[in-house]
Formats: C-alpha cells, sequence, structure tokens
C-alpha cells in the first residue's frame, strides 16, 4: 500500500509508519513534529507564529498539495490536522477525498466527539476531564474547549470529516466510546503503537528508596490532574522520608524530561483518563509502573484478563496517596510489576502489530 499520514500526536504516527515500512509499505508522514516535541517526519509542514508566518504556511501547504494525490489511504491524525482555521481545512480535506482512494479519521485527543461524550448528561464516564460524576469540573481549560468545539467551525468540520471519511480509528478506550453512538459501523480501536525502549531499563532494587517521578507542565497541570497528583506525592515523600523519594519535572526539555524517567521506577501520569496514553506507555516500555488512569475498561477493550501493571488511581488526593503508600509498604513487588510493564507493551503495543491491525481495518473499510 502506498499510505499518507498528516499531523502528529506524540509520536503515534511515526512509530505507525516504521510498523507498516517493516511489512513492505510505503509511508509518508507529513507533520509540524507535535510542536516543541519536533518527532521526526518525512515531509515538514511547521508554522511560525510571526506577521508573515500565516502567509508562507498557506504557499508551503498549497505547493505541497499536489504531491498529496494517488494514495491507497490518508488518515488525518485529528479533524484539525493543518495550524489553520477550521474553514481553510475542509477544502483541502475534500482535495484529499477526491485524489486518493481511502480517507481515515484518527480519534486520539482533544475534538467535538470528545467534549460532547463529556459534556453530555447523564455523563457516560464516571469521570473525565470535564466532570467527576455528577460534579461538572468547571476551570479556564473545560470553558476553552467547550467554547472551541461547541457549535463552532471546528464542530462542523468534525462533523464533515466523521460523516463521509472511510472509516474511524481510536487510539484509546474513551475515545472509542465518544464516537460509538453515532458511528459504531465504522469505527475500531487499535492500540497505540510504541516503539519498545528497554536500554535504560532498571529492575528496581530494594536496598535503595523508591523513586517517584511527576512532570509538570504548568499550563496543563489543572486539566491532567497533576496538580492533585503533585499533592499527595509531596506528602508521601514527606510521611516515608526512609523508603521514597520524589523527583519533579516543571517544564523542562524533552531530553531532559526523558532522562529522568529513566532513572524513575514509578511515574504519575495523567488523573482523569481510563486508559495509559503514551507518556504512559512509554514509560511503561522502559520498565516504569505508571500510576494513572488505568481502569478495567481499558483491559477490557484489549481482551486482557491476566496483566495488570499499571495502579490505577480516581481523581481524589487520598486516593493517590492511598495507592502510592501501597506502593511505599509493598516495596518487594515493584520489580515484577515492572516486569510485567515491559510485558504489557510489548504484548498489546508492538508497532508491527498495530500496524497489522490498521492494515486490516483500511482494507476492510
Amino acid at each position: 500500500m502506498k499510505i499518507l499520514l498528516i499531523g502528529e500526536y506524540s509520536n503515534v504516527h511515526w512509530t505507525l509508519a516504521e510498523g507498516l515500512r517493516s511489512l513492505g509499505h510505503t509511508v509518508c508522514v507529513v507533520s509540524n513534529g507535535d510542536f516543541w516535541k519536533d518527532y521526526r517526519r518525512d515531509v515538514s509542514l511547521v508554522r511560525k507564529y510571526t506577521k508573515l508566518g500565516g502567509l508562507r504556511y498557506m504557499f508551503r501547504l498549497y505547493s505541497l498539495l499536489p504531491k498529496f494525490k494517488g494514495y491507497d489511504v490518508v488518515q488525518l491524525i485529528n479533524p484539525m490536522f493543518l495550524e489553520i482555521k477550521a474553514e481553510r481545512i475542509a477544502p483541502i480535506y475534500r482535495y484529499l477525498r477526491r485524489h486518493n482512494r481511502k480517507v481515515f479519521l484518527g480519534a486520539f485527543g482533544m475534538d467535538a466527539y470528545w467534549v460532547e461524550a463529556c459534556t453530555r448528561k447523564p455523563h457516560i464516564f464516571r469521570y473525565s476531564d470535564f466532570n467527576i460524576g455528577d460534579r461538572e469540573i468547571v476551570n479556564d481549560y473545560t470553558r476553552e474547549q467547550s467554547a472551541d468545539w461547541q457549535g463552532t467551525a471546528k464542530a462542523t468540520l468534525n462533523h464533515e470529516i466523521a460523516d463521509t471519511c472511510n472509516g474511524i480509528i481510536a487510539g484509546l478506550y474513551e475515545y472509542h466510546e465518544a464516537y460509538k453512538g453515532a458511528y459504531a459501523g465504522k469505527l475500531a480501536y487499535i492500540p497505540l503503537p510504541v516503539e519498545p525502549d528497554k536500554g535504560d531499563a532498571q529492575v528496581y532494587n530494594q536496598e535503595r528508596k523508591i523513586r517517584f517521578f511527576i512532570g509538570i507542565q504548568k499550563e496543563r497541570s489543572i486539566y491532567k490532574g497533576t496538580d492533585i497528583m503533585l499533592r499527595a506525592l509531596e506528602r508521601i515523600a514527606t510521611d516515608y522520608p526512609q523508603e521514597c523519594e520524589m523527583l519533579k519535572a516543571e517544564s523542562v526539555p524533552f531530553e531532559q524530561y526523558s532522562k529522568m524517567v529513566n532513572d524513575c521506577d514509578v511515574l504519575l501520569d495523567q488523573l482523569y483518563g481510563y486508559s495509559p496514553a503514551m507518556n504512559a506507555l512509554l514509560a511503561m516500555s522502559k520498565g516504569k509502573i505508571v500510576v494513572g488512569g488505568a481502569e478495567e475498561e481499558c483491559y477490557a477493550i484489549l481482551g486482557e484478563d491476566k496483566l495488570r501493571p499499571m495502579v490505577n488511581v480516581t481523581p481524589s488526593e487520598e486516593d493517590v496517596y492511598a495507592k502510592l503508600q501501597w506502593i511505599v509498604k509493598n516495596r518487594e513487588k515493584v520489580a515484577a510489576m515492572q516486569r510485567e510493564s515491559i510485558e504489557y507493551v510489548e504484548k498489546h503495543h508492538n508497532p508491527v502489530k498495530v500496524a497489522m491491525e490498521y492494515l486490516e481495518f483500511w482494507s476492510k473499510k
């Protein structure tokens, strides 16, 4: 197959492309590298936010369009797969549909269907970025996303692409649920592809303190729940100074962040999710225990009835504290859980295995 992947989210498309190439397919990844993360791509399409940046971006985009023809499959990372307004993306999407055999939409993050699923009443999720039970979470982030994706040009674009594309692929249980009601017949859940990284994996030695790590991005702290997780971790570090230590990274460069992950035993991830996303899965591939969203639904959609390497937490400081305390008091289990983390990623998220699932779905639709 000749495959075009447009856009990037936490290295999903590049990792998928590597899996597809190893199976003999021709793949082109077009992206901005996911902004500051600067992931690899075949064609770089980056917008500079200067006075002339928009014009230069549009000029490069339209000069590239003739090269985006004649593919068997085009996959879009998100309805907003380009760094321009939704109204300008719509005709480009239609161009891609006209000049390629099949076009697929990725459900990997924020979009209109996710916002609608999270704000619908009665709530379909026990908790999310937007609710805890029947209580709505109201902050700058939820207000901004609701205003962005409800009754707007972005929502209109999302609906058009979902209605007219050949299929929709969700990378997490949550996003599958968001699309399931309206598009069950053209929807698939396929695990995120993760390139194994065991080079720096270290099995925990009980002779030393256990190292907990939390990464904080100030502008995303509230909606990721890291503010709550940090408070719980600070309490654990204070209450058990002889048993554990806390590593904290606050808006550090990616290279420094990766090194700190390598040095830890346990990674505190997102609070409001049901499933581990790319950051958590990458840490698990290194043999780290992840504390974060890992509800039974995320195992069930994979058909996994044995491995439980993650420590699931609910959106409460007391629950996070209790789970961290359990790890401190059961340090003899840490090494086995770390090995399970590696086994889990290898079993479900191997890029070649994931690529084969994509090929099967693309071929059927």
